[in-house]
């Protein structure tokens, strides 16, 4: 397997110009699966808190970055969709979040809500000793006693505590509830399902959202029920901290990604 990852060819959600350099860090293996966005672009790229990979090695080997609540110290750690990043020290706090376009992108938030985060059931199935098994999206698995099989369904919500692990809120998926595209043309929108209509055959089922300004149709795995905090968090986010923060630190990737394959090692 290819350790190096071209610009051109990396997932649409990384927060990366795509024609300043050949190449760009490689994501580690790690939650999110491919989608995940390796921490050194979040440092380097978008923040600016490092101008190149060695610096940011050096960063996190202080131990005052944490994802998730646990202390990180690979540069390559993939890092996605409503993962919480703090910065002891800088005392600061993002949640990743989707915004147009699809790209992920860091909005601000208060200490008080970075001691959880949010995940999205994929799936549910019973393992040995009768408990019930829950994988969300980033694929972290949750368990919960046999009896709450009905309680917890794919496409609800939950809010995990990240030092306990344990799930701290639950938000069911159906029509009402208030949710956030993170995916297609209507990504970073926010609205409440209208209504959700089954398709038949193997379509996926389709989804009409309220919003402020009208509604948009998407399909189901485009969208993630989420709590009305992160409506706060949005209209108080600092727009400098966004994907668009790398036309910005473009200039600082020469250390790392240069026109050779060189840039990952």
């Amino acid at each position: 397997m290819t350790q190096h990852q071209k610009r051109l060819s990396a997932p649409d959600s990384w927060p990366i110009e795509r024609k300043t350099e050949t190449f760009t860090v490689k994501a580690g293996a790690g939650p999110h699966g491919e989608s995940g966005v390796p921490l050194v672009i979040l440092l380097r790229d978008v923040l600016g808190y490092a101008d190149s990979k060695k610096e940011a090695r050096y960063a996190l080997n202080q131990r005052s970055v944490l994802v998730n609540g646990d202390v990180v110290s690979d540069e390559q750690r993939p890092v996605g969709l409503f993962d919480i990043l703090a910065f002891t020290e800088r005392e600061e706090y993002y949640r990743v979040f989707p915004e147009a376009g699809g790209r992920l992108a860091l909005t601000p938030i208060d200490i008080s809500d970075a001691n959880s985060r949010l995940g999205k059931i994929i799936n549910k199935q019973q393992v040995s000793g009768g408990a019930i098994q829950l994988t969300l999206h980033d694929g972290a698995n949750i368990r919960v006693n046999a009896d709450e099989i009905d309680t917890y369904n794919p496409r609800d919500s939950l809010v995990i505590d990240n030092e306990t692990k344990e799930i701290v809120a639950h938000f069911p998926y159906e029509e009402g509830a208030l949710v956030t595209a993170v995916s297609g043309k209507h990504s970073g929108e926010i609205g409440e399902i209208e209504t959700i209509t089954v398709t038949a055959g193997s379509s996926e089922n389709t989804v009409s959202v309220s919003t402020g300004d009208g509604q948009f149709e998407t399909i189901e795995p485009y969208v993630v029920v989420i709590d009305e905090n992160f409506t706060d968090d949005e209209d108080t986010a600092d727009p400098d901290v966004t994907g668009d923060d790398v036309d910005n630190n473009a200039d600082n990737d020469a250390d790392d990604d240069t026109n050779t394959q060189e840039g990952n090692e």
